[in-house]
């Protein structure tokens, strides 16, 4: 089968992430027992995740000229993803300070660094976007410049996946042109001010959404009155930090490949489980042996 072809518009942070037995109250200090320094932002990760889960991926964003770019660049394109579209800015990258508990739940401050400065898309770039299948985006950089990429993929015919990631309120004019959308409880909230009771919300905005809940798994609905509950995968968590982008990825991946929505999301889920046995962003991230191993 051919690989399918999916453009990733977003983030590159470096992620430092700290393993405690709690997470911190305002004010408070806690011992840490565990540290490391790997790849992440949702962007990145949801490219490496493409990669992993068996398509061809080229990535557009922006990562700084300092040594975390180096290492960015370096990380993301060793895990299979064309980074030759990458921009390098003048200045600091983007980085993420991550704190994990003995439960695997997270506390992030992200700063975006060079990934506020990723704007007016370049005549090469919108070329990428128009000649893939899928285009996913995420929310860690502006806003308007998801916007123009989404309107390009919308008018080539190429499809729009949006992980509305951070939550935020989002312009009609991105929502009109997102073929299916991947948003958590929190996401959903910002959207519709509805959460895991009302996952049908989601299509007052957009035609197709899946809705993320963690450990209760995943609802996938349409306009065409569809409405399935896929269950979580039973596995030990260690980090949930990547899940999310695990999940939308594979999700991606799975549809370009001509799976149903539904089997789909279902595949996604195994990959989010995968993703949490391990500690760290795109180290975590699983290949598709290890997704179609929970997945039976």
């Amino acid at each position: 089968m051919q690989r399918v072809r999916i453009a990733v518009v977003g983030s590159a942070n470096m992620d430092l992430v700290a393993v405690a037995p709690s997470l911190p109250r305002p004010g408070e200090t806690v011992l840490g027992t565990d540290f490391v320094m790997v790849s992440g932002g949702k962007g990145a990760n949801q490219a490496v995740a493409v990669s992993r889960a068996g398509g061809s991926c080229v990535m557009l964003g922006a990562i700084g000229s300092d040594s975390f770019g180096v290492t960015l660049k370096a990380r993301i394109a060793g895990a299979g993803v064309d980074v030759s579209q990458l921009r390098v800015v003048y200045g600091a990258s983007g980085v993420a300070l991550v704190v994990v508990n003995a439960a695997g739940e997270n506390t992030i401050v992200v700063t975006p660094g060079a990934n506020g400065a990723f704007t007016a898309l370049t005549g090469p770039e919108l070329d990428i976007v128009r000649d893939a299948d899928i285009m996913i985006a995420q929310l860690e950089i502006p806003v308007e410049t998801v916007t123009e990429a989404a309107l390009a993929a919308r008018a080539a015919g190429t499809r729009v996946v949006l992980n509305a990631a951070p939550a935020r309120t989002l312009p009609t004019e991105l929502l009109d042109a997102v073929d299916l959308l991947v948003v958590n409880e929190v996401e959903a909230q910002a959207l519709t001010g509805r959460g895991r009771e009302e996952p049908a919300a989601l299509l007052s905005v957009v035609p197709r959404a899946v809705l993320t809940l963690g450990d209760a798994g995943a609802w996938y609905v349409d306009r065409d009155g569809t409405a399935a509950h896929v269950p979580a995968y039973p596995v030990r968590a260690v980090d949930s930090t990547a899940a999310g982008d695990a999940f939308t990825g594979a999700l991606a991946v799975a549809w370009a490949e001509g799976r149903d929505l539904v089997e789909a999301t279902r595949w996604a889920c195994a990959a989010g489980a995968a993703c949490v046995r391990r500690v760290g962003a795109s180290v975590s991230l699983p290949h598709r042996a290890d997704i179609d191993a929970l997945f039976g």
